[in-house]
């Protein structure tokens, strides 16, 4: 049996990928200490998304599986809010939950295997194009990125599954995925 790690959770109605940015607004005191210890302590926190519940008051239920966050930046919004930039890192998944007093979850969870560096087979070639034309289309920043990136089966799936038009439970189901070459079947599926 593979060894766990406690980790506390932050339970949403979205998915965090690895790789991924997310925009967050803290102004519940137990994701205030959670922010607070995650500072202190340089560690990041896992991002779940809520089967069953909300973002606010009572502790949701997470999905088993999710991803590492870790805080890139921070500011105070103009509504006084913590703000926070987040970036996806580690998948894991969730063995067992618990609830502290101040209704923060959370997780004793089992990292995932890190993706292995392949390259895109043929069959998911037209994937790596398509994920080209996309960031072409939102931001023309891609001169930024290295064309190997575009060759790496699993930067292309985390980037095409953070960018198409699915919902938060596919997203859930490609997250899931081990393996990079069915992530990306799982996609073609989707976008077919």
């Amino acid at each position: 049996m593979a060894s766990t790690e406690s980790l506390p959770l932050f339970p949403l109605h979205t998915v965090l990928l690895p790789g991924a940015a997310l925009g967050l607004r803290i102004f519940e005191r137990r994701y205030l200490d959670l922010v607070r210890d995650c500072g202190r302590n340089g560690t990041g926190f896992g991002v779940c998304l809520i089967l069953e519940g909300g973002e606010v008051g009572r502790p949701a239920t997470p999905a088993a599986f999710g991803t590492e966050a870790v805080i890139e930046d921070f500011d105070t919004g103009a509504d006084g809010l913590l703000a926070l930039r987040l970036r996806g890192r580690r998948r894991f998944h969730v063995t067992r939950t618990r609830v502290r007093d101040n209704g923060l979850v959370i997780g004793d969870v089992e990292w995932r295997q890190p993706d292995p560096d392949e390259e895109l087979q043929p069959e998911h070639a037209l994937l790596g194009t398509l994920l080209q034309t996309m960031l072409d289309h939102i931001d023309g920043d891609q001169a930024k990125l290295s064309p190997q990136l575009f060759d790496n089966a699993a930067w292309v799936g985390w980037r095409l599954a953070e960018l198409l038009p699915i919902t938060a439970e596919q997203r859930l189901s490609v997250l899931q995925e081990d393996d990079p070459h069915e992530r990306l079947d799982r996609l073609l599926q989707l976008i077919v």
